[in-house]
């Protein structure tokens, strides 16, 4: 679930109940990791790291929480990049590059939209056991 997450120089985990609230609690801790990192709020990747959080942890409350009753989101950091991550055990695997506004996928449009326009990159890594995934999003900092 977290491949390649583990050598990063920062790392915070944070599982999740599926329910609304999540998206508040991820984004909180979130603010609270980034400032204990020393990644002030100020930071131009900063406001759409949020965002961009915000959007991945609500596609799994509204998509995920029939098959993932719990979610987890790995925040990871290196001295020039912040990665986000957000694993579900529901099988289907969202297309990110050519997401657009119109089609019902205008949340992960929103998180493309941040993360090229901040130079940054995504992907959809499957489960081994093709019940689940992860969506990470890799910004430089």
């Amino acid at each position: 679930m977290t491949a390649g997450l583990e050598s990063l120089r920062q790392r915070h985990v944070l599982t999740l109940p599926t329910v609304p609230a999540a998206v508040r609690v991820a984004r909180e801790t979130a603010e609270q990791v980034l400032a204990e990192w020393h990644i002030g709020p100020h930071h131009p990747s900063v406001g759409p790291a949020l965002l961009i959080l915000a959007e991945l942890v609500t596609n799994g409350v509204r998509h995920a929480a029939p098959l993932s009753p719990q979610l987890t989101v790995v925040y990871a950091a290196r001295r020039d990049g912040l990665t986000l991550a957000v694993h579900d055990r529901h099988p289907y695997l969202p297309t990110l590059y050519g997401a657009t506004v119109g089609s019902g996928d205008g949340g992960l449009a929103t998180v493309m939209e941040l993360t090229l326009g901040l130079g940054g990159t995504a992907g959809v890594l499957p489960d081994a056991d093709g019940r689940g995934k992860t969506v990470r999003v890799c910004l430089p900092l």
